[in-house]
């Protein structure tokens, strides 16, 4: 009677949710854009190991972040709300139903490179974590090949090095002679191989957040990687006369080629794309020795894997830098989830970052927690044509944007707007908001706006 109630049981848990499945792996790069990795097209980026999860799981072709900044959107995904603040964290509801919940590396906000070179927490919520650990480095004072492209300086000194302060330090490359084992990333990865390890022979369910610093500046990795990206076969983004005569002075960004002196370097431009490029693939080796490991302890068969970025970047498109804006290229991350016996496929489907907490509660058989606003993409690993919801919302202190699957339309704060038809013109170079009230579209998108934005 009992054999026959604990079959009941079992067979009642495998129909309802994933039986085989009882931990979650989080990889979280930072400010890395969709389109920098070969999977979702870039044509010289060197990602294998991104590309085969891509390949064995769930590629989200439109998955956008809330926060355009490092703290705010770490902030709100590792709480599934749209501004995150006390509200309980995932590590602590996976700790609430007998996880335990290990962050190696950056998960919540570090100060990139401040809080890597002291080796400390930055912004992180301690209750989030059973355990945790940090992954210090040199960073810019690695010794090699350092580059300041904004301003034209290359030197292989240690002293004087640009590190700390705006805007040069993000214009920051290093390539060395070196395996890339003294860097944070290589750490990263040896850390979680050695925790999973130890998961393995645990019967406790496990939820691991890895979180690699790169390609956040400096771009830092061994000469090899540099070389894998040649500045003659990169081509710069295409950037139109007059591209801001129709761009509210409110969306101009700050960090801009003009303002940072990198406009008088074309090269030198091309030399970020290669460091940026670089350390992409290098965290790609790093992601592919977690992977690697997850399959030879046979871990694989019972784990979830998610791949995510904060948000992504801006490399000279629009003229403009970094991130902290509500262009595609910042708003826009790529998003990778795998679930053991669940069919491989691409979904187009509008997501956001906050949706991969409660998805991953559901992979696992978990309620989400009442606070969280994100919603589950389970439908859509089940049955990738699913379409789970019609927006998504980026926020800056300026302002927000709404991106639905054909309209990117952002509202400032100032009362200016932006309007972009992503299907005719996915690089936002004709803003058609200035047409105002003679766009039927444009009223709507209003008052879908409004609506939106007053729920979250």
């Amino acid at each position: 009677m009992k054999f026959a109630l604990g079959g009941v049981f079992w067979l009642s848990f495998a129909i309802l949710g994933h039986a085989k499945v009882k931990n979650i792996l989080l990889i979280v790069s930072d400010d890395l854009k969709a389109d920098a990795l070969s999977c979702y097209g870039n044509s010289i980026a060197h990602t294998p190991n991104i590309d085969r999860l891509a390949g064995s799981g769930m590629l989200f072709q439109n998955a956008y972040c809330q926060g355009t900044w490092c703290a705010p959107s770490r902030a709100s995904f590792m709480r599934g709300r749209y501004v995150g603040k006390n509200e309980i964290t995932w590590g602590e509801h996976f700790q609430n139903n007998g996880y335990s919940s290990t962050r190696v590396g950056k998960i919540f906000h570090m100060r990139v490179p401040g809080d890597i070179i002291a080796g400390t927490d930055g912004q992180d919520v301690a209750a989030c974590w059973s355990a945790k650990f940090n992954m210090p480095g040199k960073e810019a004072h690695t010794p090699g090949n350092y580059a300041c492209l904004n301003l034209n300086k290359f030197t292989t000194e240690l002293e004087g090095r640009e590190s700390t302060q705006m805007p040069n330090r993000m214009f920051v490359t290093v390539d060395y002679n070196g395996d890339g084992s003294d860097q944070p990333d290589w750490k990263a990865a040896t850390k979680s191989i050695e925790l999973l390890k130890k998961f393995s022979q645990d019967d406790q369910p496990f939820f691991l957040a890895t979180g690699l610093v790169r390609p956040h500046y400096p771009n830092v990795a061994p000469k090899q990687y540099f070389d894998q990206y040649p500045i003659q076969k990169i081509n710069l983004p295409y950037v139109p006369k007059d591209d801001w005569k129709d761009i509210p002075k409110t969306a101009i960004s700050n960090s801009n080629s003009k303002s940072c002196g990198i406009d008088q370097f074309q090269d030198n431009q091309k030399r970020m794309w290669a460091g940026y490029l670089a350390t992409v693939t290098f965290v790609d080796e790093q992601i592919g020795r977690i992977l690697q490991a997850l399959k030879q302890l046979d871990l694989d068969q019972n784990t979830a894997i998610i791949f995510t970025s904060d948000h992504g970047y801006l490399l000279g498109e629009h003229h403009f830098w970094q991130k902290g804006n509500l262009r595609e290229e910042v708003t826009r991350v790529p998003l990778i989830i795998k679930v053991p016996d669940e069919k491989p496929g691409v979904s187009t489907s509008i997501v956001e970052l906050v949706d991969i907490f409660p998805t991953a509660c559901e992979i696992v058989d978990l309620h989400s927690p009442s606070t969280v606003q994100g919603t589950s993409l389970m439908t859509i690993l089940k049955k990738p044509t699913k379409q789970v919801k019609k927006s998504a919302l980026s926020f800056v202190k300026k302002g927000t944007s709404m991106r639905t699957e054909k309209w990117a339309y952002m509202k400032y704060k100032d009362g200016s707007e932006e309007l972009y038809d992503m299907q005719k013109d996915p690089k936002q170079f004709n803003n058609l908001a200035p047409a105002g009230s003679k766009l039927i579209v444009l009223k709507k998108l209003r008052e879908q706006f409004q609506i939106r934005n007053k729920r979250h």
